[in-house]
């Protein structure tokens, strides 16, 4: 017997939703804050300077809903008192999205070993503590989504012939290596907390170059001459994203990557 039809709240409503995410108020953070927001989520964003938080959504007419915690995503400690402190004064979450990175060194026959391992621990290591550090809240709400950040270079090599004239932008080995990890790891915890209706989903952007990267013309034109729909990435183009893997909508959607580069990866 075929199961009736029934109308309900937009499969994207986020009314319901905690959203935690970490590095919100950068280049594409901002955005994807901007997207669950307009969704009706409720949105924390984790970081280390609530001064650039307040001056990244200053122009919100309704802020209300956004909230910032301190965290330091480099320290299990800071990340799982962040966990605790949103839980407890914002509510159980509902969705974590590990957008925050950092990195150091870019030339790779340059880098030294220091510099190799804190690119790796920037995106691999982070997206672990925190994956980590939310399953309690996740299992004592019965439920929850989990959506890490990788990267297109995650998934092939860089194209070095885009760098030749910006060799300050060439992307470093420690960063692709870190986010292929980033998807395998999606892959894991997708498998381990199956059972426990928590979805692990990844999303790989592109290029999506800074505004300052932007202001160098001939690098954006190799970037452009590589991706089949003829431009790069803007921030908002992640937005339905992001939303699709937070909401009811990827219910029965796990351990996947979806990829939002424009085409770079299809060659």
């Amino acid at each position: 017997m075929a199961t009736p039809l029934t109308t309900k709240k937009s499969l994207f409503s986020l009314e319901d939703k905690v959203v935690l995410i970490t590095g919100g108020y950068g280049h594409l953070g901002r955005a994807i804050v901007a997207g669950l927001l307009d969704q009706g989520a409720t949105v924390v964003v984790l970081g280390r300077e609530e001064a650039s938080f307040n001056a990244a959504f200053a122009e919100l007419e309704d802020n209300s809903k956004a909230h910032f915690i301190p965290c330091d995503v480099a320290s299990t400690h800071s990340v799982k008192a962040a966990f605790r402190h949103s839980s407890a004064t914002v509510g159980l979450p509902s969705v974590l999205i590990n957008n925050a990175f950092y990195s150091r060194g870019n030339q790779p026959e340059s880098l030294t070993d220091e510099e190799f391992a804190f690119g790796l621990d920037g995106s691999l290591g982070s997206t672990y503590r925190c994956i980590q550090a939310i399953i309690p809240f996740f299992r004592e709400s019965g439920a929850g989504k989990i959506i890490n950040v990788a990267s297109m270079y995650g998934i092939v090599a860089p194209d070095f012939g885009a760098y030749t004239s910006t060799p300050q932008f060439t992307n470093p080995p420690h960063y692709g290596a870190a986010k292929a990890g980033v998807i395998q790891l999606t892959r894991y915890f997708a498998s381990y907390l199956g059972k426990e209706n928590i979805q692990v989903n990844c999303v790989t952007p592109g290029a999506f170059p800074s505004q300052p990267v932007q202001a160098h013309e001939a690098f954006v034109a190799e970037l452009t001459q590589r991706i089949p729909l003829g431009r790069i990435g803007q921030p908002e183009d992640l937005q339905g994203a992001f939303v699709f893997l937070s909401s009811q909508a990827s219910n029965f959607v796990t351990g996947h990557n979806l990829v939002v580069d424009g085409g770079w990866t299809i060659r």
